[in-house]
């Protein structure tokens, strides 16, 4: 279990980040809600990131994160490695993670990753038995 003094807010997870980096995370976090308006967020502080799926366990309940950095915000998937991506926006060559640098609010709207977020959400749906 995750120490509680590493777990926080989203606005813990933002406090340090510019404004630009805050308008993307709140965006990319919209678009997560919006298609999941019940997905558990978890926000550890430690890692860096905000979790989001429909259980709380990072690797296997989440579908999506979202990791604030100095100059852009990663949205990263857990399986990234099984979606389609036809936008060709996925980056990373780790055995299931990938993930998307977003550097601008006019990115953070392209209905592509809208469509990874979904598809993201559909595929941990299945895996865990909740289609």
């Amino acid at each position: 279990m995750t120490s509680k003094a590493r777990l926080g807010s989203f606005d813990d997870l933002l406090k340090d980040s510019s404004s630009d980096v805050k308008a993307i995370a709140l965006k990319l976090r919209e678009i997560v809600f919006a298609d999941l308006p019940a997905a558990i967020e978890t926000v550890r502080l430690g890692d860096g990131a905000a979790t989001y799926g429909p259980g709380p366990k990072k690797m296997t309940e989440s579908h999506v994160y979202i990791m604030p950095k100095s100059d852009y915000v990663n949205l990263g998937f857990f399986h990234g490695s099984s979606l389609t991506d036809p936008g060709t926006l996925l980056e990373g060559t780790g055995k299931k993670m990938r993930h998307v640098k977003v550097r601008s609010i006019e990115e953070a709207k392209n209905p592509a990753l809208r469509e990874l977020v979904l598809e993201a959400l559909a595929e941990r749906k299945a895996a865990l038995g909740l289609e």
